[in-house]
């Protein structure tokens, strides 16, 4: 949410809204595929589950490695964000932190509310998931006046080699389906409904986000929405931006309150979700002596990486969607593929094997231009 307008900025409104659409696409239709391959399996079988019973130990090896990648690499980019936003909003106290001080705090401060487990988590979230949905829509219909729609003719179609795995990561809701599958009782027709409205409406709020923000606020420039793509304290750079353009403190304050609460949900559901994860892939309890281990190989990669490399935010976003691409699109494709010879579906994706090769014809190229990406920014050193 916070980071596609910076990402988008370059690429421009309407050719990034048209990104986000196909890539809408592309990860409903893994849903569905995922929600095909869960219906071989008895309910409660989750990704790796999957993966093992259609691809034998090479789709169990790629599951495992994909999620636990993908989970690391999502929690450093929520810590990264979460301690910029932590150390702006001391600065008014003339509290000054060094970054790896703030994500130690951050890290810390809200780990220990992961490791009291699922139900001090849930009420929390549930808190500040209405607390979120209310300001946001305070922020757009208080944004909107100021856009200017000269913003919205800027950009090139060009620059979206470069951040289309963030738009890959903004959709990465597929990972629930096996829990969604068991929430409605193998209601097909409900599930089906489920994925397709549930998907719509993150896409809406980010295209209407997106217009808020690049239509306010200028994209070329030192201070500008494609500069705060190499900054490394991106989020606290755009609530600056934002405040030097709009000058209205009741929008900053909801701004800063906005960007506080998207890195805290978003930091409490992976955390829970690699926390769970680690503990059912290595029988632990999560409470005692093992809870102590499971805290620390859930919180201390991710923290190292945000020490030794700060501000990781967007580029950890990036890489988070290689990975839910691998997990998300090309297995789940590559599981109805040969699971369709094993096992009788319940319900098969429409569009045959056209839909599957589509899936993972798309697949391949975004692994593609990942790699070519990296490589761009390895020759840069």
């Amino acid at each position: 949410m916070l980071a596609l307008p910076v990402a988008n900025a370059a690429t421009g409104f309407w050719q990034s809204s048209v990104f986000l659409l196909i890539c809408w696409a592309i990860m409903t239709l893994g849903a569905l595929l995922i929600l095909e391959a869960n219906l071989y399996l008895p309910p409660g079988k989750h990704m790796v589950s999957m993966a093992a019973a259609t691809l034998g130990k090479p789709g169990l090896l790629a599951a495992w490695l994909s999620y636990i990648f993908l989970l690391y690499t999502l929690l450093s980019a929520y810590i990264s964000g979460g301690a910029d936003v932590l150390g702006s909003l001391l600065l008014p106290l003339n509290i000054h932190m060094a970054e790896w001080q703030s994500s130690l705090i951050f890290t810390m401060a809200f780990g220990v509310i992961v490791y009291g487990g699922i139900h001090q988590v849930d009420l929390l979230n549930r808190c500040l998931m209405f607390g979120k949905l209310a300001v946001y829509c305070l922020l757009i219909v208080f944004i909107a006046p100021h856009i200017q729609f000269t913003n919205f003719r800027q950009g090139n179609y060009h620059y979206i080699a470069s951040t289309i795995m963030l738009l890959i990561t903004s959709f990465g809701f597929a990972i629930i389906v096996p829990n969604l599958r068991e929430y409605f009782n193998d209601d097909l027709k409900q599930l089906k409904r489920v994925i397709l409205i549930g998907s719509l409406i993150p896409l809406i709020c980010y295209i209407a986000w997106d217009a808020v923000i690049i239509g306010s606020l200028p994209t070329e420039g030192t201070n500008g929405l494609a500069a705060l793509m190499h900054n490394e304290h991106t989020t606290s750079a755009l609530a600056a931006t934002l405040a030097n353009t709009v000058e209205n403190t009741f929008i900053n304050s909801c701004f800063n309150f906005f960007t506080s609460i998207c890195m805290l949900t978003a930091f409490l559901g992976v955390s829970l979700c690699l926390m769970s994860f680690l503990a059912d892939g290595l029988k632990m309890e999560q409470r005692g002596k093992n809870g102590l281990l499971l805290f620390l190989l859930t919180f201390l990669p991710p923290l190292l990486i945000v020490i030794y490399y700060p501000g990781a935010y967007i580029h950890a976003l990036n890489y988070a969607g290689v990975f839910c691409v691998i997990l998300l699109l090309l297995l789940p494709a590559l599981m109805v593929l040969f699971g369709r010879t094993k096992f009788k579906p319940r319900y098969q994706v429409p569009g045959g094997r056209f839909t599957i090769w589509l899936v993972i014809t798309f697949s391949i190229i975004l692994l593609i231009n990942s790699i070519w990406q990296l490589f761009g920014v390895l020759s840069g050193y």
